[in-house]
């Protein structure tokens, strides 16, 4: 439990409980003390408490007049009486007066405890079925701002259950980036990832405070000021709007304003499929000079907020069917999801332009591995061709004018051996071939392999094969 309230007008009395409470094995936060029913009261309406125990027989407000003020109060706490034997009737008729439990004196520390952990056991359940309720009270405001299939009849029976909980006066709703956990705290209602975004729904009397302590320094859309669930819909719809404002113009805070709002243009298509094609060749970076011109448009009101989400939409979506199989290797693929997911349009843009680099390396690397691969092809053409000439790497690389170290890395990453002993492995097939089907000599075998010198040739045979040709 959080607060545990003594009220007993004898100190030590007071002390001794408290001891016992804090020795009880349950966990406690604060324990506050009283000496009257007049304090206690003043406390209990000031704050919320878990649990009161409470004498019967004390000055200026006793016990039993206590009890009865507190059942009005906003937050009623589990109440335990504390009596002595000549007032234990008292105790026995104030248990119909919402009291859990009574304490006899002297009060034993066993008896105390039993009782804390019975009602901290009745808190926890309390406080669980107060966490269902408020997830069901949120979904059902989810389902009035998100709904647009929602008929008559099922608004109004959302709006009579969750109406008895909600704001009776104005309130405003905050569409933000606000992504922390958040206390619930009288007049605020906090409602965690509605689409991506943070919304509270502020008592209008409690906006200055929210604004200036949890909203500082995010990126916040407010709609105009509202009252009643019924327009919890626009509300939402006008902070969301502005959200988007918040966003695209990089501003902190924007109040939503009809009259702000800019017709939707048109742009032209072949200028994102122009982007998206520059993307993997050297012109990458003069795409990426056409995208921040078309954040400038926006910037100076040619094209409206609507136009240039729609064509940002465009430019990853373009992007995403193009380059499907490149962009399988590149695990961060967040820039897909929603824009409001990012905090402002800057940031949005900076992340973009570092994808779209990292998708240009990859697509002109695996361009240069095509390029490479079409050049070893053609040096495998021409070792086959002019294996019998004296041949080299150097003559080879220079053939398809290919750097020479480049060459020997590239011809070995894809033949899986290096040059020297894939010439040597081409031409002992050859001379396999002509010592089977023909009754030519060895001297003039080795010179139709490449190999002048026939001893040089007979060493290089055996050492490939095992045996000498001879044989």
């Amino acid at each position: 439990m959080n607060t545990l309230l003594i009220v007993e007008d004898e100190k030590l009395i007071r002390q001794g409980i408290k001891a016992m409470a804090l020795r009880s094995g349950v966990p406690i936060s604060m324990v506050m003390e009283c000496k009257n029913g007049l304090e206690a009261l003043e406390i209990i309406r000031g704050q919320e408490i878990d649990v009161v125990i409470t004498d019967i027989r004390m000055p200026k407000m006793d016990g039993i007049t206590l009890v009865k003020e507190i059942q009005t109060c906003n937050h009623v706490p589990l109440i335990v009486v504390v009596s002595g034997y000549d007032d234990f009737s008292y105790a026995v008729e104030l248990l119909r007066h919402g009291v859990k439990d009574y304490l006899l004196k002297p009060i034993e520390r066993t008896q105390l405890s039993e009782i804390l952990t019975k009602l901290e056991e009745e808190l926890v359940r309390n406080q669980n079925k107060l966490n269902m309720m408020m997830n069901i009270g949120y979904q059902q405001l989810k389902q009035l701002m998100l709904n647009d299939n929602m008929d008559e009849k099922e608004c109004e029976l959302i709006i009579n259950q969750f109406s008895s909980s909600f704001f009776d006066g104005e309130y405003i709703v905050y569409c933000t980036n606000y992504r922390d956990e958040f206390e619930e705290t009288d007049g605020v209602t906090f409602l965690h990832d509605v689409n991506g975004q943070g919304i509270f729904i502020v008592d209008n009397l409690q906006k200055d405070k929210i604004v200036k302590s949890e909203l500082r320094g995010y990126y916040v859309g407010s709609s105009r000021v509202h009252v009643g669930l019924l327009q919890i819909k626009e509300a939402y719809e006008e902070a969301k709007k502005a959200r988007r404002q918040a966003f695209l113009s990089d501003s902190n805070f924007v109040i939503y304003d009809k009259e702000a709002e800019i017709e939707d243009g048109i742009y032209q298509e072949h200028e994102i499929e122009q982007i998206v094609q520059m993307i993997g060749t050297d012109k990458c970076e003069e795409a990426l000079k056409m995208l921040d011109h078309i954040c400038y448009q926006f910037k100076i009101s040619k094209i409206s907020d609507s136009t240039l989400i729609d064509m940002l939409s465009s430019i990853k979506q373009k992007t995403y069917t193009t380059y499907r199989n490149v962009l399988k290797e590149i695990k961060d693929e967040e820039f897909v999801e929603d824009l409001l997911r990012y905090d402002s349009l800057s940031q949005y843009i900076a992340y973009i332009k570092c994808w779209i680099r990292e998708l240009n390396e990859r697509l002109l690397t695996q361009f240069d591995d095509y390029r490479n691969k079409q050049k070893i092809q053609s040096a495998l053409m021409y070792i086959k061709d002019n294996y019998r000439k004296d041949l080299n790497m150097a003559v080879v690389s220079n053939y398809i004018s290919m750097n020479y170290s480049l060459f020997s890395y590239v011809f070995k990453q894809y033949t899986g051996c290096n040059f020297v002993n894939y010439l040597k492995q081409i031409r002992v097939d050859e001379a396999k071939r002509l010592l089977t089907t023909t009754d030519m000599k060895i001297v003039d075998i080795s010179k139709a392999v490449g190999y002048d010198n026939d001893k040089h040739f007979m060493k290089i045979f055996k050492g490939q094969c095992g045996v000498s040709p001879t044989v």
